[in-house]
């Protein structure tokens, strides 16, 4: 945002950096790093803008093979994360790095960077578990270290998972680890399955991650510094900031828009939300329900095409289908998620009788289109994944060069006007420390996903090789064929999945979450009958909601945190605000015509309208209020008539749009009376 129409915004307390700071620190477990000051920083960054280097020539140009790949990309992350986060929170001591730190370090780093550079050797005498039971008969030399490695590097792993993750995810995969054992598969089978083989943490959710996340976490970060995220929210200003309740509407866009691109929930809460939730405060509305509106749209952001936080492109390779039509059958139910939040907030605006921003405190639109050209590295990178013209890897490599061009006319403008005629020189320095720290934060990004995603390669393992996927899948099927009812016995286990889904997800991050939800619960819903695209979109929203549902609502206690409110009641609103991403993913499992399978124009365009009749009607119901106080029957009817209007179906359209046009109708006749 240029700075004359920055200070043409309200005056409004942002909150101080380090307010920011402590609440990213808190709710964010990447954002609670080691201290580094100095050397030792200059240092670890260079160390960390390497790595991101080395994960794009590997990516675009390594020829070795995949496990050699991998065990590197590994053993470099676990030195990246024991350098940047330390074994609690509060560890801030500048310039402080235990022993027993460097010792997990090295001694984690070491047996993936063994397993690499011996790659060629081990392959050919690691054979099968048998050959790594020191207790076997088939037992090779060196069996023990192979044991005692793999060990280490799977333990080195959990603890970095601990620190920059979270324990929800270690939880589950110590519960799975017990099973298994418990089960009767031997230590040496456990350790080659899920060290050694590409059954663990080498699984999919590591090999996409080394292929296509790292890349485009770089491409994110070279993004943020193009200044495209003031652009969102100047944007959002011109589209929303006058209206009723402007700021929060400005809230939902923006979120929306940077969420898009961020991948993180809770670190889009907290950058965005240090604008908007106080300007929000400001306008009249709630800290409960400004800090609501910032975790939900920040939430429904990694749901929001054509980008989803990266999971699109995931969700591309899990599904086996083009990147456009993951994108493409996204749109709709991203549609109704934020339209519903939007009608909350409306609905909610004018219950408190609040006003939008005037119009001249807001940044004029012939100003702001000036920068559009910021958009040119999204639009080319969606362009270049959608036609297929190259590969995903490559194009956000395009998208990087694109990312860093766009950024030059700003940085150029700024230097001139400072250091006037030999600004030249200033500028190539502004440009080259960019580059830097943009190279140092996306290396810095990738650690908690890179880990995340090899626990979520531990989880498919250790339910691989024990069976689990099946037994669940028999469990689900047992109790949903105890239901007489078809439908009703589905809709359980589309409940009992969600469940799931919400505890696996809890503090995890966009892509690695995905991951585990589509080795876990996606196969469940198909062996139920369910469509591969609607089976993975369900477990993908529910996994995504986990941030703001309470209990474990990391987003909306780092919104509540900005907005000094309640957390619970931070979250539940958080969890009202968002209930179109409650009801959608049953709509869609039920019939799959909402993600344009087996549908045509007019069939859409029905259920577009529907939809949106129907979710104005549960909004409305949830609010209470429409144009007077909504009386408890009304407001049933209302709900029953919205989620009537949001299932696809002729007659369920027909009673939905009777109940909520009929309510509405009273409702209107009813203020007019009292105000006659």
């Amino acid at each position: 945002m240029r700075e004359k129409d920055r200070n043409a915004l309200p005056d409004v307390e942002t909150g101080a950096a380090a307010e920011m700071d402590e609440v990213m620190r808190k709710f964010d477990r990447e954002s609670a790093t080691r201290v580094w000051e100095g050397t030792p920083k200059r240092v670890v960054s260079v160390i960390t803008a390497l790595f991101s280097l080395y994960c794009i020539w590997s990516t675009l140009w390594s020829t070795a093979d995949l496990p050699i790949r991998l065990s590197a990309f590994l053993g470099l992350i676990i030195i990246m994360g024991y350098l940047n986060y330390p074994v609690h929170k509060g560890h801030v001591t500048p310039n402080a790095m235990p022993w027993y730190d460097v010792a997990l370090m090295v001694l984690g780093a070491g047996s993936f960077f063994y397993y690499c550079l011996n790659y060629k050797g081990l392959v050919m005498v690691i054979t099968s578990a048998a050959k790594i039971d020191p207790w076997g008969e088939s037992a090779v030399d060196g069996a023990w270290l192979y044991i005692v490695l793999g060990i280490v590097g799977i333990l080195c792993l959990a603890e970095l998972c601990r620190r920059c993750v979270g324990l929800p995810i270690l939880f589950v995969v110590g519960a799975l680890m017990i099973y298994t054992f418990a089960s009767g598969q031997s230590l040496a089978r456990v350790i080659y399955t899920l060290f050694y083989g590409t059954s663990g943490v080498m699984a999919t959710p590591i090999q996409v991650c080394a292929k296509f996340i790292a890349v485009f976490i770089i491409f994110g970060s070279f993004l943020e510094r193009t200044g495209i995220s003031s652009f969102f929210i100047d944007l959002a200003n011109c589209a929303a900031g006058s209206s009723s309740g402007g700021p929060a509407k400005v809230a939902v866009i923006s979120s929306a828009l940077c969420g898009m691109v961020s991948g993180s929930s809770v670190g889009n809460t907290v950058t965005t939300g240090s604008v908007t939730i106080p300007m929000m405060k400001k306008t009249g509305y709630k800290g409960e329900f400004a800090a609501a509106v910032e975790a939900a749209a920040s939430t429904g952001g990694q749901i929001m095409p054509p980008i989803m936080g990266a999971a699109a492109f995931l969700m591309a390779e899990y599904m086996d289908t083009t990147y456009a039509t993951v994108a493409l059958k996204a749109i709709l139910p991203a549609l109704l998620y934020f339209t519903g939040i939007f009608l909350s907030v409306h609905l909610e605006a004018k219950r408190l009788g609040l006003q939008g921003i005037p119009r001249d405190q807001l940044p004029k639109f012939r100003l702001l289109i000036r920068s559009i050209y910021l958009l040119l590295p999204l639009v080319v990178l969606v362009w270049l994944v959608s036609t297929g013209a190259r590969t995903l890897q490559f194009s956000a490599a395009i998208a990087i060069v694109l990312a860093i061009l766009v950024s030059l006319p700003h940085i150029f403008q700024n230097s001139r006007a400072q250091h006037g005629e030999g600004f030249a020189v200033h500028a190539a320095k502004e440009v080259s420390a960019m580059i830097a720290s943009s190279l140092e934060a996306g290396g810095r990004g990738c650690i908690t996903v890179a880990v995340a995603c090899s626990m979520a390669g531990m989880v498919a393992g250790c339910i691989t090789v024990t069976g689990l996927a099946s037994k669940l899948v028999s469990a689900v099927v047992n109790i949903s064929r105890m239901i007489p009812n078809e439908a009703l016995a589905l809709f359980i286990a589309l409940f009992l999945t969600m469940l799931c889904c919400i505890v696996l997800g809890m503090g995890v991050p966009t892509t690695a979450n995905y991951c585990i939800m589509a080795s876990t619960c996606a196969p469940i819903l198909i062996t139920l009958g369910i469509g591969k695209i609607p089976a993975h979109f369900f477990v993908f929203y529910f996994g995504i909601v986990a941030d703001i549902t309470p209990p474990v609502a990391l987003a909306a206690y780092a919104g509540s945190a900005i907005a000094k409110s309640n957390p619970m009641k931070t979250g539940v609103n958080a969890t009202k605000l968002a209930i179109a991403a409650f009801i959608v993913p049953y709509i869609f499992a039920f019939n799959p015509a909402m993600l344009l399978v087996d549908t045509g124009p007019v069939d859409v365009v029905v259920i577009v309208v529907s939809s949106l009749v129907g979710l104005f009607g549960i909004a409305a119901a949830l609010n209470g209020t429409l144009f007077r106080r909504i009386n408890p029957l009304f407001r049933v009817l209302l709900a029953v008539g919205g989620l009537s209007m949001m299932f696809p179906g002729m007659a369920s359209d027909v009673i939905g749009l009777v109940l909520v046009l009929g309510v509405v109708a009273m409702l209107k006749m009813g203020a007019q009376k009292a105000a006659a």
